[in-house]
């Protein structure tokens, strides 16, 4: 992956987390909407792994936004 890729993956999992927070929606809460497992998502919010388009979609989906707010 480049850097550039990187970098705008990275700005999209700060979003993703702003909105989590902003809504006051707790890591437990919406990694359960999203089946995806609570540890998974502290991984990608910690940017210790990419998410795959699946996950940011169930993601998005779970915080109640479209794709076209953070992309």
């Amino acid at each position: 992956m480049s850097r550039a890729m990187e970098k705008e993956t990275e700005k999209i999992i700060d979003e993703l987390r702003k909105i989590r927070i902003e809504k006051k929606i707790s890591l437990l809460k919406l990694s359960n909407d999203a089946k995806i497992s609570h540890s998974h998502l502290y991984y990608i919010e910690s940017k210790k792994v990419i998410p795959s388009m699946d996950v940011m979609m169930r993601l998005i989906k779970a915080l109640g936004i479209k794709p076209k707010d953070i992309f």
